[in-house]
């Protein structure tokens, strides 16, 4: 059974266009959710293998969001996919479990770590 994706990002444009990304190098996305609270419920619903998530979103953010998932679902690695990277950002990423920091836009390195995360060879 192909290992699936959690998309979280507040642009459905954006999410759209991940999918497509993903997608399109033959990794399965399994759903979408508009804000880190709705990623939590997601992902409690549809046990993704891997969640890919903006940082930047109204209700609750990306680093939020991970910090719960981290303890409600310890062994799913979360990628955050944000245009608000710096050093600072990272490390706090890291200080929460997020497994992977990629900038938006970096499509080759999204669908690098996406595999990488899910076991997946390069």
């Amino acid at each position: 059974m192909p290992k699936c994706i959690l998309i979280v990002d507040d642009n459905a444009t954006v999410r759209k266009a991940v999918r497509s990304v993903l997608e399109s190098q033959g990794l399965k996305v399994c759903g979408e959710a508009a804000n880190g609270k709705e990623a939590v419920e997601k992902a409690g619903e549809l046990k993704p293998d891997l969640i890919v998530m903006d940082l930047s979103m109204p209700v609750m953010n990306g680093l939020e969001a991970a910090r719960t998932l981290r303890v409600v679902m310890p062994e799913v690695p979360i990628m955050m996919f944000s245009v608000h990277l710096s050093s600072i950002l990272e490390k706090n990423a890291r200080s929460v479990g997020i497994r992977a920091v990629v900038p938006k836009g970096d499509n080759i390195n999204l669908v690098r770590e996406a595999r990488s995360l899910l076991g997946a060879a390069n």
